[in-house]
């Protein structure tokens, strides 16, 4: 099956079985959420998002990982977690971990054995192969396939028999790659809070302790990039395009976890240093109050120079109504609307990005109030939190409703 041939028919295919979905009779199944660790970021948020939404349905929701801060949030919302060494890659503790997941299913009768990361997927597979559970898989990114043994290792992902993809690129990145039947893919693009990211629920309190931490100027427009430090996301092409905007009128900031990356955060430092621009670029580290880092700023950037396989901080900025700038490929491309909610630039490139930074800055108000305004409409209609969980569930009970006898 040729991919970009077939894309479109999949999306197509997706929402008719979603629609179709919504008018099952449904019996609530009981849901084991598999994951290395619960600690912070997209494939984490997903399963609480999920597990919550499967428990406030009435139904039995179970997630297995090795541990992490939010376990917390989890057990709030009524959900059973197991702590286990999921996240290791050592060949015995994975087979270990096969028996104490398949004494879970069955301790537990579960239903459904959702796996949301390769090295536990191994493990969960087996589990729900010898349990006789139902198997399904969320593709949450490219994974690196340069050689037979990385592709062999991801092609758990694809052994579901339901495969979640959260884009339309992540969806055609499996077909190209691994050929699996589109029937057994659904697309789902990852959904956020849209209270938590509503300008009305961010407080002026908020914006000010921030503002206050960060020693923000006043009288100058905000840059963002929100993205953890590593390479890939573009920071020191950020950076080479804000020397090339040659602007002194502007306060810009990196935002994002180190993750002990603690080598390349010194490099990005000595980078600004070099540039002379300590005093209008700063790495400001992890924050905790992303809608108030938001709401603080005129432009959010995200400079991936790989294709993002979703893209979370794209939706996010655009649900503030904030005025965002994204590279042209992967997940980015289905998100943002060129031109009326946002703009699409080539990646890599300081040159194009310098040139967009200073016409968004351009803008008038009447020009920047439109935009804000569609951007909002356009994630509250597709990508909250709600339609994601709702999707997932029409899995689960397609599954379930689809195969009884």
């Amino acid at each position: 099956m040729d991919a970009d041939n077939n894309i479109n028919q999949l999306v197509s295919e997706t929402s008719l079985v979603q629609k179709e979905g919504q008018n099952y009779n449904r019996r609530q199944p009981t849901v084991m959420q598999v994951l290395p660790k619960l600690i912070t970021g997209g494939v984490e948020r997903g399963t609480v998002d999920i597990a919550s939404a499967v428990a406030e349905g009435g139904g039995r929701s179970l997630v297995v990982s090795a541990g992490g801060p939010m376990v917390h949030e989890l057990k709030r919302s009524g959900v059973e977690h197991f702590e286990l060494p999921v996240s290791s890659k050592n060949p015995l503790t994975m087979k270990q971990n096969v028996k104490r997941l398949i004494n879970i299913a069955q301790d537990q009768k579960v239903d459904i054995i959702h796996a949301r990361s390769r090295a536990p997927a191994w493990s969960a597979w087996h589990a729900a192969r010898k349990t006789n559970k139902f198997f399904v898989t969320t593709f949450h990114g490219t994974y690196g396939h340069s050689n037979w043994f990385k592709r062999r290792y991801n092609e758990i992902m694809t052994k579901g028999d339901r495969v979640i993809a959260i884009s339309d690129f992540i969806a055609g990145h499996i077909l190209r790659i691994y050929g699996i039947p589109s029937s057994n893919i659904r697309i789902i693009p990852r959904g956020i809070d849209i209270k938590k990211f509503s300008p009305n629920n961010v407080s002026q309190e908020r914006r000010i302790k921030l503002a206050s931490e960060w020693r923000l100027p006043d009288d100058k427009p905000i840059i963002i990039l929100p993205a953890r430090l590593t390479r890939w996301k573009g920071h020191t092409v950020f950076l080479k395009a804000i020397k090339k905007l040659g602007r002194n009128d502007i306060q810009c900031l990196i935002v994002g976890s180190d993750h002990d990356r603690k080598d390349y955060r010194r490099e990005l430092e000595r980078q600004i240093e070099i540039y002379g621009m300590q005093e209008n670029i700063h790495v400001v580290g992890h924050c905790n109050d992303m809608p108030a880092a938001y709401m603080l700023t005129d432009i959010v950037i995200s400079a991936s120079t790989d294709p993002e396989a979703f893209g979370r901080i794209m939706i996010e900025g655009q649900s503030l109504g904030r005025l965002v700038i994204g590279t042209n490929h992967g997940g980015s491309t289905e998100t943002v609307i060129e031109g009326q909610t946002g703009w699409l630039i080539k990646p890599n490139d300081p040159d194009i990005l310098a040139e967009t930074i200073n016409k968004v800055l351009n803008l008038t108000e009447l020009q920047r109030g439109k935009i804000s305004k569609t951007a909002s409409e356009h994630i509250q209609r597709y990508y909250s939190k709600e339609i994601m969980c709702a999707k997932t569930l029409d899995v689960y009970n397609e599954l379930i409703l689809g195969n009884r006898s």
